[in-house]
């Protein structure tokens, strides 16, 4: 048994929101913080959306869309969290930002309450000791579009007791979703290993080694993924990557997390992927095509 029944969600984002949906289809009472009522207001009409798409395939019924969407609540004040078994933050990834939430969560919500964070690059320990529950804090690093992807990275700190981390491996089961545990190190599993990844891809464009479609089809043909490397740094959001990039380097201090300057470059320019219409690809035309890299245009 998890012992959860309220779950919180801080953050109605892209991630937030996915993760609000997943526990409101599981069965959970879902109740979702946000600053401002117009980004609660574009999260919710995400969920509506998504869960749409998924009566429209057949993968759920009208029935059972109506009754996720009564499972979830709206806030902007973060003390209706106070309730809750375990609150989930999906906020930007700044390390500050996270902890001066988690210090006003930590008086505000009871003690048997579950702390966890999605973050994909900070290391969980970073944010525990900011609360005096480290015991009771977890990592739960969901992968986008989270109602879509199986995976839940559960990262669990030196600090964190057998109960919680018991607690949560059985929660994520609940969700339906399939839990691997982690190792509370930056990047953990999957970005340890898919950033330089991502990074080299764009190393070889610099470099001239093929095309941005060629570069692509190469390794979803030849490797079976199903994009290529450009499109998913495309979709995960190039602004995103490079912060993930640099938390990384700045932990580990190797060459491989360094973010190439084209990267950079072309998230100092605005272009941060298909969140603004251009990126590796031009989204203004459908299909997309590769973009003018050469000219500034990116």
């Amino acid at each position: 048994m998890t012992g959860i029944q309220k779950v919180g969600v801080v953050g109605c984002g892209l991630m937030g929101s996915g993760i609000a949906q997943t526990a409101a289809a599981a069965g959970f009472s879902t109740t979702v913080h946000d600053v401002a009522e117009p980004f609660l207001a574009k999260g919710r009409a995400g969920i509506l959306k998504s869960l749409g798409r998924l009566v429209e395939r057949e993968k759920i019924t009208a029935e059972s869309r109506d009754q996720a969407l009564a499972r979830l609540g709206f806030v902007t004040d973060l003390s209706a969290l106070r309730d809750c078994d375990i609150v989930i933050e999906a906020i930007t990834e700044e390390l500050e930002l996270k902890n001066k939430l988690w210090g006003e969560l930590d008086r505000i919500c009871g003690p048997r309450t579950i702390f966890a964070s999605n973050t994909s690059s900070l290391t969980i320990g970073s944010m525990a000791t900011a609360t005096a529950r480290p015991d009771r804090f977890v990592g739960l690093h969901f992968f986008n579009p989270v109602p879509m992807m199986p995976l839940v990275e559960v990262v669990r700190t030196s600090t964190t007791s057998a109960e919680t981390l018991d607690r949560a491996l059985a929660f994520v089961l609940a969700l339906g979703k399939e839990p691997v545990v982690a190792v509370d190190r930056p990047g953990f599993i999957v970005n340890l290993l898919l950033v330089p990844f991502l990074l080299d891809s764009v190393r070889a464009l610099e470099r001239g080694t093929a095309s941005t479609v060629h570069l692509d089809r190469a390794i979803q043909l030849g490797c079976g993924h199903p994009m290529g490397p450009l499109s998913l740094l495309d979709f995960i959001g190039l602004d995103t990557v490079v912060r993930i990039a640099d938390i990384m380097f700045n932990a580990y201090e190797d060459p491989r997390y360094a973010a190439p300057p084209l990267l950079r470059r072309m998230t100092e320019d605005g272009h941060h992927g298909k969140k603004t219409g251009k990126g590796f690809y031009d989204y203004s035309v459908n299909p997309p095509v590769p973009a003018d890299l050469d000219s500034g245009k990116a």
